[in-house]
């Protein structure tokens, strides 16, 4: 029905609509309009998954995470995103790409949809081709973890970062099922936020 912008942000709006939801009238509600993003579960040759260690200023912590960036670029296919923060933020680029799982961040509060990639045949970009990483992405560090350790760690409360846990556990679902549930990069994604109903 009706949109307003409370707030304009950097990166995501706080919005309000008013929604007409039928018989149960018309609410009003607030939430984060936010772009949405990709993560990249990256997988070597020995099933080792690829963690980062970055700073999250929101929980004042360093958080191990799996790369991911902003769908920030308008009309950019989500695989692209996820191409050029695999090598942004691990100097990677992958031979393989297939859609693991997509999923809603925090639905109740923000529209921010998040599609989750499994890269394979990975290998290093070369040192003239790097981007240079500034901000917290400067102090990235990265490691190679089994992905069993890596699940191990998500169930023992060692992992919290969503990507990261929503990723390692699918890809273990998968990888048991015999990697039969990936997608195309293509794949239908109707909660990416271009695709939303107005």
């Amino acid at each position: 029905m009706g949109r307003n912008t409370v707030h304009d942000g950097r990166i995501f709006d706080l919005v309000r609509d008013d929604v007409d939801l039928g018989e149960a009238g018309i609410v009003t509600r607030e939430y984060l309009d936010h772009p949405g993003a990709v993560a990249v579960v990256v997988l070597d040759g020995d099933e080792r998954v690829l963690l980062l260690r970055q700073y999250r200023h929101p929980v004042r912590a360093e958080m191990w995470e799996i790369p991911a960036g902003l769908l920030d670029v308008d009309g950019e296919p989500a695989v692209e995103a996820a191409v050029r923060e695999l090598a942004e933020e691990a100097d990677l680029a992958a031979g393989r790409w297939d859609v693991l799982v997509d999923f809603a961040t925090t639905p109740g509060a923000s529209n921010e949809a998040l599609r989750v990639f499994l890269a394979r045949d990975v290998r290093e970009v070369p040192h003239a081709d790097r981007h240079t990483r500034t901000g917290e992405e400067s102090e990235i560090v990265t490691r190679w973890v089994p992905l069993d350790e890596a699940v191990g760690r998500v169930l023992a409360g060692g992992l919290h970062n969503p990507s990261a846990v929503v990723g390692i556990l699918a890809a273990a679902a998968s990888r048991a099922d015999g990697w039969t549930s990936l997608r195309p990069v293509e794949a239908p994604w109707p909660y990416r936020r271009g695709n939303l109903p107005a």
